[in-house]
Order: structure tokens, then C-alpha cells, then sequence
């Protein structure tokens, strides 16, 4: 077999990036993101491309958010491991899976592929999620109209009711940062978040009782591809009553006051509460991620 030659593309040669077929649609599945030339590299054998990968980061990040972009051709895992391996940004690795693609023999095959790549090159599987997109087909869910919504809260607010709302949390991102930092750290990596996004903090809110007791927040969002549920969370002692579902409805409801098109969503599989939610808000799966940590 010939040598491999791995090269990070520029504007003259990102052509290359798309001569490689996309048997899981992910190029479809990215519409409304754009990938950086220098953020794009190829593997090549005899000037063909057998692996690729792009990364993707907002117009403002000088270094890429997650690899979102992974194809490697038949029979090339180790040169899809090398891309990988020696590539400058280690981050984590978005598979993104089309929904009922275990059914679908080629789609399985090549996801199988794409996982023994990563897994080679020394990434590790942290979590797989749904993936929800709303549209205004869906219909809108009634309010429950139970809990009292407060706009705009403080960054000492979002944090106290974040380091509530990791106590006991199923979600596996936040399981590791406890892991790594605590409670304190899992908090602000939400917050990091929520200000990433290019919608105002004005969105956030806060969730009470009648009686003033708070049962947890919403932040409806926005990032460079459309409006997000970008996040929902209960305090421990507010469990058991079915309020996330009364979160989620609320943020559904003030995206769309806001013209939203689509709202996307994302729950851990395992977290299957909030999955129920989903469902009951008419939220449809459309996609499924495994989600690679380096």
C-alpha cells in the first residue's frame, strides 16, 4: 500500500474536502454551518482522498468547539485513525447518525467504521444523544401554566441555580465536569454556554412556584444555525412533579413567539425523563450523535 500523505486544506485546494462520498449525509445534516479551510484536513493515497475531518467553531472561537465532520473511505480506518491522531485540535467528536440508521445496513456499517476510527486514534465514547428538531407542524404544546417565569437573571443567579441543578444530574457532559472540577465547574461550563450563544441573556429565565420557591430555569437560545433549546434544568427538590416538561414548553413557546422556523434539542439517551418530555412536547428525534471525547 502506498504512503499516506495528510494535509490541512487552504481556500486553493478545499475542493478536496467534498470528493469523498457521505453515505451518512452528514454534509445535509450541516446545513446552515460552515467549516474553516484551515480548520479542514484530508488524508490522501495516491492523491485520493481516504479520510476526511472538519471542525467546527463559531465566527469569534480561534480555536474549533468539536470535529463535527468524520468520513473515512472502505478499508482505510487506520488512515482515518491517523487524521485523527496527529491533527492540532483534540476535541471532542460529534457522530452524527441519522434517525433509524440501525436498520439501514450501509448506514450501520459506516457508522461502525467511523467508531473504530475514532476509537483507534484514542478517543473514547462519553455519551449518545437524541437529537430533536421542532417546526411549527409539530403544533405548539399548551402551557401548563403551574410555575411563574423570571427574565433575565444575574450570573450569580444562573450559577446557584446550576450548581443546584447538577446535584444529582443525569447528563453526561456535566457528570464529567463535576468529575473534573465539581459542582463549581459543571455550573460555569453551562454559563461559558449560554454567553457563547448570540442571542441576549434577556432570554434566560428563572422558574418559581406561586409561593416563590424556584423550581429551576430555561434558556431558549439561538446559535449560528438557528433557534436551540439551549438548556433545562430542575432543582433537586422541585423533582417528581413533571416540571421540566413545563420548562420545555415555555421555551418552545418563546422561540416561536420569535419566528423560529425549527427549534433543535439534544437529551442524552440515558436520560430518559427528559427524553419523555420531549416526546410529550412533540419534539420528533431526528438524528442520533455518539459523542467522542480525545
Amino acid at each position: 500500500m502506498t504512503s499516506l500523505v495528510l494535509r490541512t486544506l487552504t481556500e486553493s485546494d478545499a475542493h478536496l474536502f467534498h470528493s469523498l462520498p457521505d453515505p451518512l449525509g452528514i454534509g445535509a445534516a450541516l446545513t446552515g454551518y460552515s467549516h474553516r479551510p484551515e480548520w479542514r484536513r484530508v488524508a490522501l493515497r495516491d492523491g485520493v482522498v481516504v479520510a476526511r475531518a472538519a471542525w467546527w467553531g463559531g465566527p469569534d472561537d480561534t480555536v474549533p468547539l468539536n470535529l463535527n465532520w468524520f468520513d473515512v473511505a472502505e478499508g482505510e480506518e487506520e488512515a482515518g485513525a491517523e487524521l485523527l491522531r496527529t491533527a492540532p485540535h483534540q476535541v471532542e467528536y460529534l457522530l452524527i447518525l441519522p434517525d433509524g440508521w440501525r436498520e439501514d445496513p450501509a448506514r450501520r456499517a459506516a457508522a461502525e467504521t467511523r467508531r473504530r476510527a475514532a476509537e483507534a486514534a484514542g478517543m473514547r465514547v462519553l455519551v449518545e444523544r437524541y437529537q430533536y428538531r421542532w417546526t411549527p407542524a409539530c403544533g405548539l404544546p399548551e402551557r401548563p401554566g403551574r410555575l411563574v417565569f423570571r427574565p433575565g437573571p444575574s450570573d450569580e443567579e444562573m450559577l446557584h441555580a446550576l450548581r443546584l441543578v447538577h446535584t444529582g444530574t443525569l447528563d453526561a457532559h456535566a457528570l464529567r465536569a463535576i468529575e473534573e472540577g465539581g459542582l463549581d465547574q459543571a455550573a460555569q461550563e453551562e454559563l461559558d454556554f449560554f454567553h457563547w450563544c448570540p442571542s441576549p441573556r434577556s432570554w434566560w429565565q428563572l422558574a418559581y412556584t406561586p409561593g416563590g420557591e424556584l423550581v429551576g430555569l430555561h434558556v431558549p437560545a439561538r446559535n449560528q444555525a438557528g433557534m436551540i433549546v439551549g438548556y433545562i434544568g430542575v432543582v433537586p427538590g422541585q423533582r417528581g412533579h413533571g416540571y421540566a416538561y413545563d420548562l420545555l414548553v415555555e421555551c418552545t413557546h418563546f422561540l416561536a413567539e420569535r419566528g423560529a422556523e425549527f427549534i433543535a434539542a439534544a437529551t442524552d439517551q440515558g436520560n430518559v425523563p427528559m427524553a419523555r418530555q420531549f416526546a410529550k412536547a412533540g419534539y420528533p428525534v431526528v438524528q442520533e450523535r455518539v459523542h467522542f471525547v480525545p
